[in-house]
């Protein structure tokens, strides 16, 4: 494994043509007695804008800051998907594992047999969610990983062979987590927590475990009637589930994360390259091609270069993460109300084209 390098943050400089843009962008996008969100750029190993816009919690007004933790939503996924593979790697589970080996009390074991730790990675198992959180909304505001997997466990039928096709799972990154705890034998927080966060120097990071702490962390937020109403943990059915969801950060430390990534802190370069490759299985059927790695979302920017990089959304929290491998580029956003981060997104990097960091 490489050695981490050094996280370096730039002042901004009041000239710079990016910076006024940016800032004058989200300063009216996102007022200042609202909520908010956390953006940072970082391009190679320096950070070139990080700040904070709006408030992290609208009893204390706390502003938000770089610093600022909040729930990543389906960005958990990634670390999920990374904890796997470090296993893999450990020669302790294979991708290729049938869900009959972990979890042998599944209602049919012909299904279990056919899907393949593989297809939860990318989203391809066939495999319904049919938990009712409708109809049993109290059950699922305290559910955990568990209790969220074990519907799953009891389906008769698939949506499709599995490898053919493509039906975003979040029940999926609950059994895969329950794989890691099983395997690790610890529980699945602990272990992502001693081998991604601590070698990353994502110190502040954590992940649910039940209830989560109510101090230190943002609030998540949506609108109803015009005002804003808290919409969180305690509030939204299935937040308690933390495989599909369950990490909160802040844009400084996903900034380690990427660097980690980078620099092959915890995975082998082999490893996290092959992550990043769009995973299309024999006999595929979908109407759209496959843009799935190991979790991870491959894109393009609009000049066709290549983008890794997953979204988030759970209640009232939203995120977005995009790397730039080609050009060693970063982008983060994390906030705690719905906002157009796709339209957000584009913004920037039209910026970041304009002002030739794309080109260099």
């Amino acid at each position: 494994m490489k050695k981490l390098f050094p996280l370096l943050f730039l002042a901004a400089c009041s000239g710079s043509s990016l910076q006024t843009k940016l800032d004058s962008y989200f300063s009216k996008e996102f007022p200042k007695d609202g909520p908010g969100v956390a953006v940072l750029i970082m391009k190679d190993t320096s950070v070139i804008f990080s700040r904070g816009y709006g408030v992290a919690d609208l009893n204390t007004k706390e502003p938000i800051s770089p610093q600022t933790l909040f729930n990543l939503g389906s960005i958990s996924k990634t670390f999920v998907s990374n904890g796997i593979l470090m296993l893999q790697e450990q020669g302790k589970l294979s991708v290729n594992d049938s869900l009959l080996k972990y979890f042998p009390s599944f209602k049919n074991k012909a299904i279990a047999q056919k899907v393949r730790i593989k297809h939860l990675l990318t989203h391809t198992s066939g495999l319904p969610d049919n938990r009712q959180v409708d109809k049993d909304s109290v059950f699922y505001l305290t559910a955990r990983d568990a209790e969220n997997w074990f519907p799953i466990t009891q389906t008769d039928t698939l949506e499709f062979e599995p490898g053919t096709n493509y039906h975003y799972s979040n029940p999926a990154f609950n059994g895969l987590a329950l794989i890691i705890e099983q395997v690790a034998g610890r529980k699945w927080q602990d272990y992502i927590a001693e081998t991604i966060f601590v070698p990353s120097g994502m110190k502040t990071t954590t992940i649910t475990d039940g209830p989560h702490p109510e101090k230190g962390v943002s609030h998540g937020y949506t609108m109803i009637q015009r005002q804003w109403q808290e919409d969180d943990f305690g509030e939204e059915p299935t937040f308690c589930a933390a495989g599909n969801g369950g990490v909160w950060s802040s844009a400084e430390e996903l900034s380690r994360y990427e660097l980690a990534l980078q620099n092959a802190t915890f995975l082998s370069q082999a490893a996290i390259d092959e992550s990043a490759e769009i995973k299309q299985f024999p006999n595929w059927s979908g109407e759209k091609p496959p843009f799935i790695g190991w979790s991870w979302f491959i894109g393009q920017t609009p000049d066709g270069l290549k983008t890794i990089g997953h979204t988030g959304s759970q209640g009232g929290f939203q995120a977005n993460y995009v790397s730039i491998p080609a050009k060693k580029i970063l982008f983060v956003i994390v906030g705690n109300a719905p906002h157009d981060l796709d339209a957000v997104t584009n913004q920037v990097l039209t910026w970041l084209k304009k002002e030739k960091y794309l080109d260099r």
